[in-house]
């Protein structure tokens, strides 16, 4: 396992001992490098290689709204996986197998805005906008607990860690990387220390 002996300087919040870092060269930019941090006898540790990511198209802010194409700048805690394979081998984060029936909602009229669904009918019956987890770039992804807790309608939904088409192909607000980049770091996750992500 990499290991950077030096002791990172780095102040995380809501009790981390693990943070997953997202820095881009300048707010508008949506080309990104992730650094994954842990604690260890009180000191902080960059504990894998650093390796690129992709953001929203339009880059990071701390005022999003629904539909901008800008990731949600900031720290916010990590859910669980999910994907359309079985999950990747040593995980310890919760994951789950989606369907043909899995959405995540991101209509803000909707009193399901900004959660996750299972529904058998027809979901344009159901909400005007919608996304579906039954995706191609959701080989595996983990949920971005961004405005989930309260959810406000229109400021952002269905925010992910995800596989991304190329590295200069950017996303809605998403952090996406390699197949291989993100399966280590969910391998490397580790619900136990309560892991966080900083965007920006």
């Amino acid at each position: 396992m990499f290991h950077n002996q030096r002791p990172a300087k780095y102040d995380p919040t809501l009790g981390s001992e693990q943070v997953i870092v997202v820095e881009t060269e300048n707010p508008g930019s949506f080309h990104a490098t992730v650094k994954v941090f842990e604690k260890m006898n009180g000191q902080w540790f960059q504990m894998m290689e650093s390796f690129p990511a992709v953001i929203g198209r339009n880059g990071i802010t701390d005022d999003k709204t629904e539909g901008d194409g800008k990731s949600p700048k900031g720290i916010h805690k990590l859910g669980e996986s999910f994907g359309i394979k079985q999950a990747p081998a040593g995980i310890s984060i919760p994951y789950h197998q989606v369907s043909k029936q899995d959405y995540w909602i991101d209509d803000p009229d909707s009193d399901d805005y900004n959660q996750w669904m299972h529904y058998e009918g027809n979901p344009s019956d159901h909400w005007k906008s919608f996304e579906r987890l039954n995706h191609h770039l959701y080989t595996h992804a983990i949920i971005i607990k961004y405005n989930m807790a309260p959810v406000i309608k229109g400021k952002g939904s269905a925010i992910f860690i995800h596989q991304w088409d190329s590295e200069n192909s950017p996303t809605s607000g998403c952090v996406a990387m390699s197949y291989d980049n993100l399966v280590r770091l969910m391998i490397a996750i580790d619900p136990r220390k309560n892991p966080i992500i900083r965007i920006g």
